[in-house]
């Protein structure tokens, strides 16, 4: 398969997990920022592979920009990411999906 195909397709997967990851638990982010977090996370460890770093350090890399990036377009409190499940306003903030985990 041709290079550039497999780089499109590798952006549009980590897009769309991150927008229905981010409505699973969130009210979400939209799906053009999305595909900006997609396309940074991917592009940066296309450059980290190009560069022929070893395979634990193509993983590594784009992990805290995906992050950083994502913390942005969900303007939630830093405190609600090391406390993900422990505090229930933040996954039950009624959203459609709130109500398969939380029904009360």
């Amino acid at each position: 398969m041709n290079y550039m195909i497999s780089f499109i397709i590798a952006i549009l997967l980590t897009s769309i997990s991150y927008f229905f990851g981010s409505r699973l638990i969130t009210k979400g982010i939209a799906a053009w920022q999305a595909l900006i977090i997609g396309t940074s996370v991917v592009s940066l460890g296309a450059i980290t592979k190009a560069l022929r770093a070893p395979i634990w350090l193509i993983v590594l890399i784009p992990f805290p920009v995906g992050m950083l990036l994502l913390f942005l377009f969900l303007n939630k409190p830093m405190h609600t990411w090391f406390h993900l499940f422990g505090d229930i306003d933040f996954v039950y903030d009624n959203t459609p999906y709130s109500k398969l985990f939380f029904p009360f």
